[in-house]
């Protein structure tokens, strides 16, 4: 196995973007692919934020690789127009993109190149620039900001401030670090949300390069104005503590120059500037978290007869199924972080003797009070030997099961450690019944240490799963409550029938260990044993 040299991260410019939009500017957002060795299908990396109405964008989100100095890492960055809330790309239109190598960026510093709509067709005058920093330090920059008496912009409201931190490049160009997300509608004394940024990104670990901060008036149109700007650098940022922020002056260029009773365009107050220390997922496990992995399994009607060929429970003569190859795809890759290797697995939506009442959480080795399967082949074994002795029936009720979970991830949430995360992996062939309970129950589960996973089998209609996957916006309860976090993780199976098995558990388990670290930083805890800290 190849070690990793380091982590680097890429920062992202375009220029002069194809306008795909009749009344507007393109949204654009640019995707990171890898090619896997073989010359397997390109598999997406990470991907930015969107920017709305904007031909030049610089992207704040960095995308993350792991570098492998012996390894040709081919990658493909993709443009694209985002028009709707779809997570897939296939529906947006395509600004253009470049293949190249990992290590053609980084030995480059800067890597600029035209964009292509396809081999040999420029993509107008657009270009894409990426650079690339070494992650040397897991440090991150805690800043809480707020204004006062910012100048008026709009003509019939007050004005719209977003920030934005730049750092000054070796070069001496500046270069986005830090946008904030939400834009405080009309408001000259604005507090913005507390955000972290990290120190590699935020100044590259020097506390004394020049960082500039601008306060722009935001105009749907992209046509934002500038209200002021002031430079600075962490050392003086640092002095702000929870009794005496740090104030500056916010200033106009232009206007400074061309009245002279200017004093400034308001102030902009740090109330609070820290250095904390962000762990990593594998601080955690390898500080000791356990991961506890659980199976739900749907036994309703719309599967089908299982004796019947047409049925997603059908056992194939070479002993698979859709069911059994996603409990193995997943189950596989998590069990190596359970020591103990026991892990409940139920079902929903059947009859079970001897009542034949139907059970929306029943053990999948009929044994209630001890539901634990040995390994994965454990769960493997109950699924097979429960299948011939159920009926069939429904509806399909998700939250008794994640609620089941949600009561040990609860328990283990009140030894205020990062000691155990629960991961629950339900595999379903369609529409959910209890949606509305369902979504509280998500909720609830936000604020636990647990990650679900839905596996969609079989050809339905899963635009409820894709509802509950938070990608496309923060789930929200029937009361209005929002998820303190996105725990859900959708895939259809269908998109995997014909791709290697590991590629199932790679996209279903992605989200985990962000999860995983965002609730934990949530709650403020620590690895069991943190590791010892290298700052570079």
């Amino acid at each position: 196995m190849a070690g990793c040299v380091c982590r680097v991260e890429l920062s992202v410019s375009c220029r002069s973007l194809l306008d795909r939009d009749l009344r507007s500017r393109s949204d654009p957002l640019c995707v990171l692919l890898l090619q896997p060795a073989g010359g397997a299908p390109w598999a997406e990396l990470d991907r930015t934020e969107r920017i709305k109405n904007c031909q030049n964008p610089d992207f704040c989100k960095k995308l993350v690789v792991d570098y492998y100095f012996e390894k040709v890492q081919k990658l493909k960055f993709g443009v694209y127009d985002i028009d709707n809330k779809s997570f897939d790309l296939s529906d947006d239109d395509y600004l253009g993109g470049i293949e190249c190598t990992l290590g053609q960026v980084v030995s480059s510093g800067v890597f600029t190149r035209a964009l292509e709509l396809e081999e040999g067709k420029p993509a107008g005058k657009g270009t894409i620039t990426i650079s690339a920093e070494e992650i040397k330090d897991t440090r991150v920059v805690c800043l809480e900001v707020e204004a006062r008496n910012l100048d008026k912009k709009d003509f019939l409201g007050k004005s719209d401030p977003f920030l934005e931190f730049y750092k000054q490049s070796d070069a001496g160009t500046w270069q986005l670090v830090y946008r904030s997300e939400v834009v405080i509608k009309n408001n000259l004394n604005p507090c913005w949300r507390k955000f972290s940024v990290s120190l590699q990104t935020f100044c590259g670990g020097d506390f004394n390069k020049p960082i500039k901060v601008q306060c722009a008036d935001h105009d749907s149109d992209g046509s934002h104005d500038l209200i002021g700007a002031f430079e600075t650098n962490l050392t003086q940022l640092q002095k702000a503590g929870d009794s005496s922020p740090v104030e500056f002056e916010c200033i106009h260029p232009e206007k400074k120059q061309k009245k002279k009773s200017y004093k400034n365009s308001g102030i902009i107050r740090i109330k609070s500037c820290k250095i904390e220390t962000e762990y990593s997922f594998l601080d955690y496990v390898m500080g000791g978290c356990q991961i506890n992995f659980t199976v739900g399994v749907d036994f309703t009607g719309s599967n089908g007869d299982p004796r019947s060929p047409d049925s997603l429970h059908y056992i194939s003569p070479d002993g698979i199924n859709e069911y059994l190859i996603a409990i193995w795809s997943v189950g596989s890759v998590v069990q190596d972080y359970d020591t103990d290797k026991l892990f409940p697995a139920f079902g929903f939506g059947a009859q079970v003797p001897p009542s034949w009442q139907v059970s929306h959480e029943f053990a999948l080795n009929f044994n209630p009070s001890n539901p634990y399967c040995q390994g994965i082949q454990g769960i493997v074994d109950a699924y097979r030997q429960i299948l011939p002795q159920i009926r069939l029936y429904g509806p399909t009720n998700f939250s008794p099961i994640i609620n089941h979970v949600a009561r040990f991830a609860a328990h283990s949430a009140q030894q205020g450690a990062a000691s155990q995360y629960f991961i629950l992996l339900i595999i379903t062939d369609g529409e959910i019944t209890d949606l509305d309970q369902t979504r509280q129950a998500i909720v609830n589960a936000s604020k636990l240490p647990m990650s679900i996973i839905i596996v969609g089998v079989g050809e339905a209609d899963f635009k409820a799963m894709e509802f509950l996957d938070g990608d496309d916006g923060v789930l929200k309860s029937l009361t209005g409550e929002p998820a303190a976090r996105d725990i859900v993780q959708f895939v259809p199976f269908r998109q995997f029938k014909n791709a290697p098995r590991e590629a199932l558990s790679q996209m279903v388990l992605a989200e985990v260990p962000k999860q995983l670290v965002s609730y934990y930083k949530l709650q403020g805890w620590p690895p069991l044993k943190p590791p010892e800290i290298k700052a570079v």
